[in-house]
């Protein structure tokens, strides 16, 4: 990446869950501190599973974040000073990220999201996929697939040891104990149990 004063910029870190998504958010977080830029870093408040004030990876690193309901409150915190400003799980605020993120980029800022591209049904979740389209850099990471052990794109949720139904609710928080990484072949998603 080149980098050019005052020119701001998206970059979308995404794939499955246990993909790294967070752990590649926070290591280029730390790198930017390193570089002493002046950085704010928000997370939704409906993700509560590890720490309600930190991004967390699944890994158990973890680095301090201002925890929001919408997308709008990321202004509140957002000064001339600020040059970095990095949101994880994106998947899970309202469209106006999207303006929030380009209007950020615009003005100057090196903005980096991180979250889910599909859910569990293998659809695009969130929007996502609109910021990747917009981004400057963009950074699809795979997981490994448990079943088979390729490359795992998506993300398989799981009820009682068994594949959750196209009629399961979108958003369900969990880790481990309800998803796992599935590669294309691996990953199923019945009708009905």
């Amino acid at each position: 990446m080149h980098y050019i004063k005052n020119m701001g910029w998206i970059e979308v870190i995404t794939g499955s869950m246990f993909s790294g998504k967070s752990e590649e958010l926070i290591r280029r977080i730390k790198r930017a501190r390193y570089g002493k830029k002046k950085i704010e870093v928000f997370k939704p408040r409906i993700d509560a599973r590890y720490c309600r004030e930190s991004v967390v990876s699944h890994n158990g690193d973890k680095i301090t974040a201002t925890n929001i309901e919408n997308a709008s409150e990321i202004k509140d915190f957002i000064s001339q000073q600020v040059q970095v400003v990095a949101i994880d799980e994106i998947q899970f605020f309202d469209k106006e990220i999207v303006n929030i993120c380009k209007d950020l980029a615009d003005s100057g800022k090196r903005v980096i999201v991180a979250g889910l591209d599909m859910d569990f049904r293998g659809k695009p979740f969130g929007y996502t996929n609109l910021l990747m389209s917009m981004a400057e850099y963009v950074d699809k990471l795979q997981a490994i697939c448990v079943v088979c052990g390729n490359p795992a794109s998506r993300t398989q949720r799981l009820i009682e040891g068994k594949p959750a139904t196209h009629s399961d609710p979108t958003i369900l928080l969990g880790a481990k104990e309800s998803y796992e990484a599935r590669c294309r072949k691996c990953h199923e998603v019945p009708k009905e149990r």
